[in-house]
């Protein structure tokens, strides 16, 4: 799998990116640099028990993978949206998390006002990401519903979650569902591909992606392992 840190850093306007959080270009490289692996281990952390990686799946039915052909147009990233997927992510951890990324030797000890603004930006552009690995393998299109799509595989994924919804139901796409306790895994439809292993194996490529590189000066390891024990247990 390609590299999932630098095929976001690739597609991104960094110009753009510094004016709205209101930073220099290069202190906003390098935080975005270590915030990525910080969503990407956060998601691949939820993803370990089947509830989680079902809340994921949910989510990732809101996001269309076409964000990032031809380059991210930050114009059409929901901040808002970004917010609530990044506390739902980390959960009562949030500000344990901004500040220790604020603090991380390879960020240059940016402060975590700075991250605050960033990821929710990044967030939901962490999720088409991912959507779009995902619909890439399963052969769908990127759109999360239509004939054949991820949205129709996702709906005979999480099986009786998803049934137990009026067909009309609206799910707040402002949301990533919060983890509940872990519960059986629903089948997948024969035939079709398991979506709850391609999303751990798009995460656990991705959040591993930039470990043996990014090396706190100190030597304690990189950003996924300096948060494991704030997102507990994080990377295993």
């Amino acid at each position: 799998m390609s590299n999932a840190v630098d095929d976001i850093l690739n597609s991104l306007d960094m110009a753009q990116l510094a004016d709205m959080v209101g930073a220099s270009q290069s202190e906003v490289e390098q935080a975005t640099a270590a915030a990525l692996p910080a969503l990407f281990g956060g998601l691949d952390a939820n993803a370990q028990d089947p509830a989680g990686a079902g809340s994921i799946l949910e989510a990732l039915g809101q996001h269309d993978g076409e964000l990032l052909d031809g380059g991210v147009d930050l114009g059409q990233v929901d901040a808002q949206d970004g917010e609530a997927i990044t506390r739902h992510i980390f959960g009562s951890n949030e500000d344990a998390v901004y500040n220790q990324l604020g603090g991380y030797g390879a960020a240059g000890g940016l402060g975590g006002s700075l991250f605050r603004k960033l990821l929710p930006i990044l967030a939901p552009i962490v999720l088409s990401y991912i959507m779009k690995q995902m619909t890439q393998r399963t052969g769908g299109s990127s759109s999360g519903s239509g004939g054949g799509g991820l949205g129709d595989i996702l709906g005979q994924v999480l099986g009786g979650k998803s049934a137990a919804q009026p067909q009309d139901a609206q799910v707040d796409d402002n949301v990533l569902p919060q983890r509940t306790e872990p519960t059986s895994s629903a089948p997948s439809t024969s035939g079709q591909p398991d979506l709850n292993d391609i999303l751990k194996d798009v995460l656990g490529g991705a959040a591993s992606s930039q470990t043996s590189r990014q090396q706190a000066p100190s030597g304690g390891g990189s950003v996924i392992d300096i948060l494991g024990s704030i997102l507990g247990g994080g990377r295993r």
